[in-house]
C-alpha cells in the first residue's frame, strides 16, 4: 500500500484581530493619559524690609455707635461721648479735609439722639457726604 504524502500546509496566524486589540489599547492609553508639561522657571522672591510704616490718610471716615452709646471713629473707641470729643476726633482723622465721605453706622438698639449728635457735629465741621446705616445683631 502506497500512501501518498500530502504536502504539509503551514499554519497561518491571523494577525488582524491582534492588531485591532493593540490599536484599541493604544487609543485607550492615549486618551486616559494626561500630558503635563512642567516648565521650570527660576523665581526670585522679594524679601520684606523693615521700613517705617507711613500712615496714609483715610479715604472715608466711619463713625460706629454701639447700643450703649459708645462712639468708634475708624474702629478707634473715643474716651467719652461728648460732642467736643467727637469733633476733635473727626478733625484729627480727617486732617481738615471735610470732602471725605462719612458713614454713620449705628446699632439697631442705639438711641436716636446719639446718631443726631454725630450728624450735628459732622455737619458743623462741614461734611456734606454723610451716609447713615444700621447694624443688626448677628443671628446666632
Amino acid at each position: 500500500m502506497r500512501l501518498s504524502l500530502r504536502p504539509r500546509t503551514q499554519p497561518e496566524v491571523n494577525l488582524t484581530s491582534l492588531i485591532d486589540v493593540v490599536l484599541l489599547l493604544l487609543i485607550f492609553f492615549m486618551v486616559s493619559t494626561s500630558f503635563v508639561k512642567q516648565s521650570q522657571i527660576a523665581i526670585r522672591l522679594p524679601e520684606a524690609d523693615s521700613a517705617p510704616v507711613v500712615e496714609e490718610p483715610p479715604q472715608q471716615i466711619d463713625i460706629m455707635i454701639t447700643e450703649t452709646g459708645v462712639y468708634l471713629i475708624n474702629n478707634r473707641e473715643l474716651i467719652n461721648n461728648r460732642p467736643e470729643t467727637i469733633r476733635n476726633a473727626l478733625q484729627k482723622v480727617s486732617a481738615g479735609d471735610n470732602s471725605l465721605p462719612l458713614t454713620i453706622s449705628a446699632d439697631a438698639n442705639a438711641k436716636h439722639q446719639h446718631v443726631v449728635t454725630a450728624m450735628d457735629v459732622a455737619g458743623r465741621l462741614g461734611f456734606t457726604q454723610i451716609s447713615i446705616a444700621t447694624v443688626n445683631d448677628p443671628v446666632e
